[in-house]
């Protein structure tokens, strides 16, 4: 009808009329109307559009017939009056009835120029025409949709839709932020950290991203809720966002993005993908800006959601080098950031292994050496990058065995005093592959500590394998095991400031003492978190009896 005035202002108007039974749903607008032959045109024909001809498909949310044809869920006959805004057309009363006939007549009374559609519940439906659940559907798929939509029953009337906040001019960009934030708690039901704006011209979308207050998994795919020409499409429509935005959900509505069959979802399209970096772009945009302009609000965030924004780092070498100072790594000298640690020194060393890091992490730290955990997802290639990004700036990958090498040497006094001690332990070892030695290191209250090269470390894994095999894995990995030997002793370095390790080159029984050192040997595997072997299992268990039984009679003995 705007077409043939553009002042015109539609409306929708919904009215239940009577009680129980008798109840009758009215639903006018005071559109274009139709005319007798496109009555018969379009009310009998499934799935046409009234509209061709006039306007693009994409003003209209479906097309004639399916929305008619619901009608008969909840009714037997569905009566519709209609009258063309035509000069020469009567109004038309049109009748259908479930089983698929049809009858029209026209009327002899005045009607003005639109449409009414009149249902009446069927047996076991009439809670379909409740006052609450015709306003509760209604606000649920239409509360946005640009016609202003009321509803009306005898003793109440409502306005059904309104403006979505991100389309409203607001006094100042708090109040904005209030109402958008408000209207994700409505929409959601939790108290968002921030909210996004969200465009595209692909597609046509706007819209809002809310910041999750809480860690989501970078496995998650979040349930977004979507619009489609501002009527709601589905609630739970994933993969609208890239995968690395798992820290938000997000309202939108989209114009041009094509519904699949189930109306559930959008199909995977040039379109969609193109919208999809589109709004990525917002994300990114959003946080460079708050990065800018308001670090508060961005730690925020990046305490919670690190992980989401490591992933675009990685994919991003401009957002890499304005965001990865910010980003939290944990280091042996406690969670720190990079750009905290660069502004004291250049170089930054790291493990790229998890265990690795907890196996040396006490150490370095207590010798006031920060090495950074690179074991998680992403840190590792964060770390690496970063000379590559800040050219001034050193990235060393180390290990146990580097650490070792920076342990203080024993006097020649204090090696003559350790001598034996160090070479029973080393022969007691043998059978472990590992080696001992003596240095000096802090803290001071750490008895031993077991280092282990990529090779060390790969063949105790070999040896692990060969437990759990058949016989044919196993000769498999055992030649594998041979090929690896010579490059795969680990070390075992007890730390001569230690007051066990000073007690233990004072004891004379050699039998108790390859005891204890098998327990020093064991515990130092536990503490760098190493999974022990069935035979290290037993040796445990053996050797722990074993003190057990030698102090119990060293004390019968004293008594």
């Amino acid at each position: 009808r705007q077409i043939h005035d553009k002042t015109w202002s539609g409306q929708i108007h919904i009215e239940l009329l009577g009680e129980g039974s008798n109840r009758t749903l009215v639903v006018e607008d005071n559109g274009i109307g139709l005319t007798e032959s496109e009555v018969h045109e379009f009310l009998a024909t499934i799935g046409q559009s009234s509209k061709s001809g006039e306007l693009s498909r994409e003003d209209f949310l479906g097309q004639f017939g399916i929305g008619l044809l619901s009608g008969f869920v909840v009714s037997d006959e569905i009566t519709v009056i209609t009258k063309s805004m035509h000069a020469d057309s009567p109004p038309i009363e049109w009748k259908g009835n479930a089983n698929g006939t049809y009858s029209i007549r026209n009327l002899e009374t005045e009607f003005s120029v639109g449409t009414r559609v009149y249902l009446r519940p069927k047996e076991n439906m009439g809670s379909f025409f409740e006052m609450d659940m015709v306003e509760s559907l209604l606000r649920h798929f239409g509360h946005h949709l640009p016609i202003p939509i009321q509803l009306k029953s005898h003793d109440r009337e409502v306005e059904i839709n309104e403006e979505p906040p991100w389309r409203i001019q607001f006094a100042g960009q708090r109040e904005r932020r209030e109402a958008i934030l408000d209207y994700g708690r409505e929409v959601f039901e939790i108290d968002f950290l921030d909210a996004i704006p969200l465009t595209s011209s692909l597609g046509q979308v706007e819209g809002v991203a809310y910041v999750l207050p809480f860690a989501a998994s970078p496995g998650a795919r979040q349930q977004h809720r979507v619009y489609l020409k501002n009527m709601l499409l589905a609630e739970t429509v994933e993969g609208l966002l890239p995968d690395w935005a798992f820290f938000v959900k997000c309202v939108v509505n989209a114009s041009q993005l094509r519904p699949n069959a189930a109306r559930e979802s959008f199909f995977e399209d040039e379109t969609l993908r193109g919208a999809r970096q589109e709004m990525g772009d917002c994300l990114r945009g959003y946080l460079v800006d708050l990065a800018e302009n308001d670090r508060s609000r961005l730690d925020k965030i990046i305490q919670l959601h690190y992980m989401p924004i490591k992933s675009l780092a990685i994919e991003d070498s401009e957002f890499y080098r304005l965001f990865v100072d910010w980003l939290p790594f944990e280091t042996s000298i406690g969670q720190t950031t990079l750009g905290e640690h660069c502004r004291h020194q250049s170089t930054i060393r790291y493990v790229r292994d998890v265990d690795q890091f907890r196996q040396i992490a006490s150490v370095a730290g207590a010798q006031n050496l920060c090495v950074f955990n690179g074991g998680y997802s992403y840190d590792t290639e964060l770390l690496e990058r970063l000379s590559e990004e800040f050219p001034d700036r050193t990235v060393e990958r180390v290990d146990a065995n580097d650490l070792v090498q920076d342990f203080e040497e024993l006097t020649i006094e204090e090696s003559e005093k350790v001598f034996e001690l160090v070479k029973l332990a080393d022969t007691v070892l043998q059978k472990y592959k590992c080696a001992a030695e003596m240095r000096k290191f802090a803290p001071v209250d750490l008895p031993t500590i077991f280092t282990a090269n990529q090779s060390a470390t790969f063949l105790r894994s070999v040896d692990q394998s060969m437990e759990q095999a058949d016989e044919l894995w196993s000769g498999i990995l055992e030649n594998v095991a041979q090929s690896s030997a010579a490059a795969g002793y680990a070390q075992l370095v007890m730390n001569y400031r230690n007051a066990l390790i000073q007690k233990l080159t004072s004891i004379d029984d050699r039998e108790l003492l390859a005891k204890i050192i098998e327990i020093l040997y064991l515990q130092s595997l536990l503490l760098g978190h190493y999974p022990l072997s069935s035979q290290e299992r037993t040796i445990l268990g053996n050797g722990l009896l074993g003190l057990i039984d030698h102090f119990i009679s060293e004390s019968n003995n004293d008594t």
